[in-house]
């Protein structure tokens, strides 16, 4: 199954992350299959590659609650209404 989840980058204190498809059994750092977005939240910053977030929703990919809530922000689940 697949998911899409963060993953940290950035040093100490000041993170920044990720938005990945990643296998569930993977890790946090572990390798992803596809990068789909970027999310700074000192900076309150946001890149979604839309397309794929739509592809990867279509196949049936599961995102976790932060992830849903900065997709429902951006009004991705929108867009993935009116696809289907």
């Amino acid at each position: 199954m697949v998911k899409l989840r963060l993953k940290r980058c950035g040093r100490k204190q000041l993170a920044t992350y990720r938005i990945v498809a990643i296998n569930v059994e993977s890790r946090r750092e572990g390798k992803a299959l596809q990068e789909v977005g970027f999310y700074d939240p000192m900076k309150d910053q946001t890149y979604l590659n839309v397309p794929a977030i739509l592809h990867f929703l279509e196949k049936g990919a599961q995102p976790t609650e932060t992830v849903h809530d900065i997709l429902e922000k951006a009004g991705i689940f929108k867009k993935f209404q009116t696809n289907l």
